[in-house]
């Protein structure tokens, strides 16, 4: 996988004999790239920060990529990289094709992520619409970084809440009103109009919803059948007996306090299901397992990995991403959400109102530990102002532009552009584009998607930049600037992709 920043660094590490972090300037004037290792290096080495920033712009200027290398305030290296740099990292772009940017991971792992997992009793909310979300470009940064993933959905088919829903159809049934404690909303009448079981064509319609919102499950798993193996989950732990209970000893593997298993009446509990969930999961091959839960679950944390770890597996090889709320305002006004009460917002008309596109972007867009709130109104906007139709728009310009090249054209290679000719927004936009493997692997590894579409926003600017000032068919530098126009294209299309967000040819 193509590298140039990495490859420079690890050029200027091996001059110096330290390893070197580049970073681009906040002013450009300051050059392409920039390090403050000299900064770092001279307490250890008890010497002068710029002594030892002069000696790594000596050997700088050997490298054959540098153009100049200068020293500037207390200790700062500044990098001007030659034209011969810009075209063999595009060159090394392109012959990267679709890998560039992937197979991050330096240990491939066989990855489990389970996501929205809401019981079938009503349709997929707007907050189980970002669980998904988050979920699936997790799954696949995941994916993309190299991994085997696969997705699972969990569902109750049994319990009181089930129940409840059920209690709630058949009050319909008879022309009475849900209970209080029941649900409640459109969708329940609609239900109690077909005679059976609601559970079986409500987990239809979820799974519908969630397919077109491009979330496809690999495996679905049920309650009931994973209770049928929490006898054989709980003869592998660590137990005691309080009271007529059956307890796990969870606060030994890192838990907050013990759990109880088995109450005193001889019912298991949802944690004695977890168990069997859990030892069911790494029995199929896994080596990393992924929750991903609401804010409420919290707690669930400890209780899950000291779990791993009394099944004998390391507790960090299982992990609960949690995600905060979802606040919606249109025209001003706050939309709230009960799945019981009725006045919840549902997955499908959140589509409905904005698209899958924006509604995909605008769930992944901040950190999942951070609260979001989506303007409905702009998020169904097509113009500049809403971020989604921003990035695309720049997809659709490039591929407009490619679809007028003349035939033959794309065939560019690094030593047929000469040297010498590059504007700022040339060499900007290589710059950015060359962010893009750190950006992803960064986002895999940290389990962050939001940077994808922070990263997009940047790229398409700097193309949008680049476009407005220079004549890319029928200019001297039609080839170069056709090259380019490829490899943004190729990356703002892998970065929608990996938000789940369709890259349009046209708009």
């Amino acid at each position: 996988m193509a590298d140039p920043v990495g490859k420079l660094s690890r050029s200027l590490g091996e001059a110096i004999g330290a390893a070197v972090d580049l970073e681009r300037p906040g002013d450009p004037t300051h050059g392409d790239y920039a390090t403050n290792v000299a900064l770092q290096l001279a307490g250890r080495l008890r010497r002068p920060p710029r002594e030892i920033a002069e000696e790594l712009a000596l050997a700088a200027r050997t490298l054959a990529h540098v153009g100049a290398a200068s020293v500037a305030g207390p200790g700062f290296v500044n990098l001007e990289l030659a034209d011969t740099w810009f075209t063999e990292t595009l060159a090394s772009v392109h012959a990267d094709g679709d890998r560039f940017g992937g197979n991050s991971a330096t240990t491939r792992e066989r990855v489990q992520v389970e996501m929205v997992s809401a019981n079938p009793t009503g349709p997929i909310t707007v907050a189980s619409a970002r669980n998904g979300a988050y979920g699936d470009c997790v799954a696949r940064l995941l994916a993309f970084a190299g991994h085997k993933v696969e997705r699972e959905y969990y569902y109750n088919d049994a319990g009181g809440q089930m129940e409840k829903f059920r209690e709630s159809v058949e009050a319909v049934r008879r022309g009475e009103e849900p209970p209080e404690d029941g649900y409640h909303g459109e969708y329940i009448a609609v239900l109690a109009e077909t005679p059976g079981d609601p559970v079986p064509r409500m987990l239809e319609s979820m799974e519908a919803s969630l397919e077109q919102f491009r979330i496809h499950f690999d495996t679905y798993e049920r309650q009931s059948v994973v209770e049928t193996e929490i006898p054989e989950a709980i003869e592998l732990l660590d137990t005691f007996e309080d009271e007529g209970a059956l307890w796990a000893r969870t606060s030994a593997h890192g838990d907050e306090k013990d759990r109880v298993l088995v109450r005193s009446d001889g019912v298991p509990t949802y944690f004695a299901a977890d168990a069997a969930y859990v030892r069911r999961k790494y029995a199929k091959g896994f080596d990393r397992l992924v929750y991903v839960l609401g804010a409420d679950h919290h707690g669930y944390v400890g209780r899950l990995q000291a779990l791993a770890e009394m099944l004998g597996h390391p507790r960090e090889s299982l992990e609960v991403l949690i995600y905060q709320l979802v606040h919606l305002t249109k025209g001003g006004e706050a939309t709230k959400m009960s799945k019981r009460r009725g006045d919840v917002v549902f997955l499908d008309e959140f589509v409905e109102e904005i698209g899958v596109d924006a509604a995909r972007w605008y769930l992944v867009s901040r950190g999942h530990d951070q609260t979001i709130e989506i303007d409905i109104d702009l998020a169904a906007e097509k113009t500049a102002k809403n971020p989604v139709f921003y990035v695309q728009y720049a997809h659709a310009r490039i591929a407009g532009i490619l679809r007028n090249a003349p035939e033959g054209s794309g065939s560019w290679q690094a030593a047929s552009t000469p040297v010498g000719q590059f504007a700022t927004e040339e060499r900007d936009l290589v710059k950015r584009i060359v962010e893009f493997p750190a950006i992803a692997a960064e986002a895999a590894v940290r389990r962050a998607p939001h940077a994808i579409p922070t990263y997009a926003i940047r790229l398409a600017d700097d193309f949008h930049r680049f476009y407005h000032h220079h004549k890319v068919l029928g200019s001297p530098e039609q080839e170069f600037r056709l090259a380019l126009c490829g490899a943004t294209k190729s990356v703002v299309a892998r970065c929608l992709d990996l938000v789940g967000v369709e890259a349009p040819d046209s708009m």
